[in-house]
């Protein structure tokens, strides 16, 4: 640019605005960025607000809904369990009537256990009776023990003390006489043992057979002190003796009973003292009763099991000879022979403050063994044309040691070495754990784990030896609950009135087919189950089978004593009762059409509520995982939860477009295709029966592992 010929520049050059409206500037946008989060917050909050106050309002409709309905759903169900019950009741009976019908047109030797006349007729009848041949002793035994589990089954469902009384006498009577009838036997036999010496040995032994026992019985005729040890293969049984034994003039018989009375005896004994729970003392009648009357305190009205009263009369029946002077006097009873025995038995320092077996932890398996030295009869001999023996009235007489063989020591041996015994594990039972040796302490009728010594285990040939201080019965234990708690579970239908129920164990798995009222298990462990496994037979014989045969998935009011890592058993007795005995009930009604599953948020949603995976499901396959839906039960109503069994927390939000109802039936029904509604209301009546005893009896809500 010119100006009057000077060549110039515009330079503009920009003015710093004063610090102070610079500052004033950046607050005003900082206040009104703040200003508008507030907004927003405000906005947000509001509109959380109106979305709670809907949810709100929804859920008061869905509960007043629920309310004006549940008098209704209540009576609905009440009536649903009680025609169950009643036809259940009037098919049992029934039955039972064919039972004794068929038995009178058999006319059964065996006594009616309900006719205490006919029972100790039995009883002093064969008492007196003088036969000694083995065969006709040993029917008579297979009778008395069939008599012995029926009048066991009546004690079991006995409330009269009269009638417990009765039956616990009866059954100490038939205890005593059996082994009265094996000792006569015995003796029988070992009286002519120098009339069948085994060629390799020198000595006696023989093995005798039935379906309920296994007698052996070895004389030690030649005194070779250097054969100590001695096995009876056929039957895998054996033992060792000490060598002041084996120079002894003695007779080593070995019984293993398929049975176990003295287990029964220790039971009535030593009644089991126990404060009942409050979920175990709640009647059927009562909860009912209840349900009726609270009708705005509890929802289900569900008939419970009864519980069973356990009573026991302290005094102890004993037998007493029909001839005080003859020769069944003076032959001990078992326990009384026992106790002699164990009387000069020294008491070995304890390795743990109970010795004493508690046969609620511990369940014996597989019978008992029943170890015992006699002193050896008196032989017959001949002379000349005649057959001399000396007869004694005493019968066997129990051969006392160590005691009596302090005699027989060596000079420099001042110890009186134990005797040793062998058994082979019990077929028709599994042992999943290395077995448990407990000896009978006579003296005060109970199984002890201590005076037991050298044990050895080989799993590979399921063969058990060790020593003890003298021969006295014993019997091996499994922990009663050592498949507890349960890793997983699962009910699903497999047609109309069939159901497969599933357990995974804490160390094994098994299934239990339900069609109508027949039961049969499947499990991955078959060696010596063959009788039971594959095998259609009632829930009580199933339950029972099983239990012998050390497969326990069973509990009762002790379980919670011994099974300790379940969330839900530490706080039981804080639920109420209706919650989970409500669930099983109506899931037998409803297990026609649906599956139902354990969940791990069970454990998180509070100990009034019950929390399980449910979804529609007709035909056997397995249920694919996203059909399953949580469902909430509880004591007051029942709702479709809206979380996932994959959610990452537990959250009570009810399921959306689902409703609120006072019984667990009633929600399903909401989502139930008329196909499955037609299952329900067909299923047989048996069928509904099974499934609320399987339940009932494992508790699977209460005794699943946590997570």
């Amino acid at each position: 640019m010119s100006f009057y010929g000077y060549q110039t520049a515009l330079v503009f050059k920009a003015v710093d605005m004063p610090p102070k409206k610079q500052k004033h500037k950046k607050n005003q946008k900082l206040k009104k960025q703040r200003e508008e989060e507030e907004r927003r917050q405000i906005e947000e909050e509001e509109a959380l607000q109106a979305e709670r106050e809907i949810k709100q309002r929804e859920i008061e409709r869905l509960e007043l809904k629920d309310l004006e309905r549940r008098d209704n759903e209540l009576e609905e169900l009440r009536y649903l369990l009680e025609k169950n019950q009643i036809a259940v009741t009037e098919l049992k009976r029934d039955a039972e009537e064919n039972v004794q019908w068929e038995r009178y047109l058999r006319c059964d030797v065996q006594p009616d256990p309900e006719d205490q006349r006919k029972v100790n007729s039995f009883i002093t009848f064969w008492r007196d009776d003088t036969e000694l041949k083995t065969t006709e002793v040993l029917k008579q035994c297979h009778i008395a023990v069939r008599l012995v589990e029926e009048i066991e089954d009546l004690l079991k469902k006995a409330t009269s003390p009269q009638k417990i009384q009765t039956y616990q006498e009866s059954l100490r009577s038939l205890q005593e006489l059996i082994y009265f009838k094996h000792n006569l036997t015995s003796e029988e036999i070992l009286k002519s043992a120098n009339k069948n010496i085994d060629i390799k040995t020198r000595n006696f032994q023989t093995v005798i057979k039935d379906e309920n026992i296994t007698m052996c019985l070895w004389a030690n005729l030649c005194k070779n002190p250097s054969l100590k040890l001695f096995n009876f293969e056929e039957v895998g049984l054996g033992f060792k003796l000490s060598k002041p034994l084996a120079k002894s003039n003695i007779a080593v018989r070995v019984i293993h009973t398929r049975y176990d009375h003295l287990s029964m005896i220790s039971r009535i004994t030593h009644p089991r003292a126990h404060t009942t729970s409050r979920r175990s003392s709640v009647s059927s009648d009562q909860i009912l009763r209840d349900s009726s009357v609270q009708k705005g305190e509890d929802d289900d009205g569900i008939p419970e099991q009864k519980s069973k009263k356990v009573l026991s009369i302290q005094e102890e029946g004993k037998t007493k000879d029909p001839n005080p002077g003859g020769r069944g006097s003076q032959i001990f009873t078992q326990m009384e022979a026992l106790k002699a025995e164990s009387q000069v038995i020294p008491q070995p320092i304890t390795r743990h403050a109970s010795p004493v077996v508690d046969l609620m932890e511990y369940t014996p398996l597989g019978g008992v063994f029943y170890y015992e030295m006699f002193h050896l009869p008196h032989q017959a001999y001949t002379v000349g044309q005649y057959v001399m023996q000396q007869i004694s009235d005493k019968g066997l007489q129990v051969f006392l040691h160590p005691t009596e063989t302090s005699s027989f020591r060596d000079n420099e041996d001042s110890t009186c070495p134990p005797v040793g015994a062998s058994v082979t594990l019990p077929d028709r039972v599994v042992f999943f754990e290395p077995p448990h040796v407990a000896r009978l302490d006579a003296t005060c009728e109970q199984w002890r784990m201590d005076g037991i010594s050298d044990i050895a285990y080989e799993e590979a040939e399921a063969k058990l030896s060790f020593s003890m201080e003298t021969f006295q019965p014993f019997v091996l234990m499994q922990k009663t609950y050592l498949n507890l708690p349960f890793q997983s579970w699962e009910l699903r239908p497999l047609g109309r009135s069939s159901a497969l129920f599933t357990i995974e164990g804490a160390l094994f798995n098994l299934s239990i087919t339900i069609q109508g009222n027949q039961c049969m298990l499947q499990l991955e462990q078959e060696r010596g189950l063959s009788h039971l496994v594959g095998k259609w037979m009632s829930t009580p014989a199933l339950k029972k089978a099983m239990l012998d045969a050390g497969v326990n998935i069973f509990v009762d009011e002790y379980t919670e004593n011994y099974v300790s890592s379940c969330n839900k058993v530490g706080i039981i007795y804080l639920m109420d009762p209706l919650a989970e005995h409500a669930a099983y009930n109506q899931m037998a009604l409803f297990a026609s059409a649906c599956a139902f599953s354990r969940s791990k948020w069970n454990a998180k949603c509070g100990a009034e509520h019950v929390v399980l995976q449910v979804c529609e499901h007709h035909d056997p396959s397995p249920v694919p995982k996203s059909s399953w839906s949580l469902y909430l039960l509880g004591a007051q109503r029942s709702k479709k939860l809206e979380m996932t069994e994959d959610s990452e927390a537990f959250s009570s939000e009810h399921h959306p477009n689902s409703e609120f109802h006072s019984t667990f039936i009633h929600l399903l029904q909401d989502s139930l295709s008329p196909d499955g509604l037609d299952r329900t209301k067909t299923s047989y009546c048996m069928f509904i029966d099974t499934i609320q005893s399987l339940l009932h009896s494992t508790r699977p809500l209460v005794y699943s592992e946590t997570i």
